[in-house]
């Protein structure tokens, strides 16, 4: 690491504190902030897998040689969902220790710069996985005429509104994402000389 020297002439090692262009306390009301989003983004993360997880119907009436029900795992696209959800919940339950160390020792930069890379690659993931699966669910509530394809949601209501749910938990996880950039980014400011 270099060395620089600050304008009240003491040395200062590069990359490892900064002087906050913004108070000490509201960098720790920044951290705090920044933890409370990251534990919402868990759960809703956690429920929407879950919630996909464990949709599935069956028609109360079949023929002698099949069954009609619906399961999450009958389309790819919403087991990458599950899949993408799953991992970016652990992520974000494995970053919780160093969102805490935030709050304590405010001024670091190299854990903030960390978490701001995985966050935006997390963010990238949980994007994929939910707008993936919202346009399977789309086309389960539409179909496309185009393709011949038929609306089956009037048929599986029940595992309609139980997917269409676990995307509101996930597009909500993207937006606390793009709030945990931002505050990072916040955090991270330093004072134009």
């Amino acid at each position: 690491m270099g060395k620089t020297k600050t304008e009240s002439g003491e040395t200062q090692i590069l990359g490892s504190k900064f002087e906050n262009p913004i108070g000490e306390g509201a960098q720790r009301g920044l951290a705090i902030v920044d933890l409370v989003v990251r534990v919402m983004a868990t759960m809703a993360t956690l429920s929407s897998a879950i919630v996909m997880g464990t949709a599935n119907q069956t028609l109360p009436f079949s023929t002698q040689t099949s069954q009609f029900k619906a399961n999450y795992k009958d389309l790819p696209m919403f087991m990458f969902f599950v899949l993408a959800n799953s991992i970016v919940c652990g992520y974000l339950f494995l970053s919780l220790p160093l969102s805490i160390f935030h709050i304590m020792e405010v001024a670091s930069v190299t854990p903030r710069l960390i978490l701001l890379i995985f966050d935006m690659m997390a963010m990238v993931l949980a994007t994929a996985g939910a707008s993936t699966a919202a346009s399977a669910v789309y086309l389960a509530y539409r179909g496309n005429v185009a393709a011949n394809w038929v609306s089956f949601c009037t048929q599986f209501d029940s595992f309609c509104r139980r997917i269409s749910g676990s995307l509101i938990g996930s597009f909500g996880a993207v937006f606390a994402f793009m709030l945990l950039i931002i505050i990072s980014i916040v955090a991270m400011v330093r004072r134009s000389s």
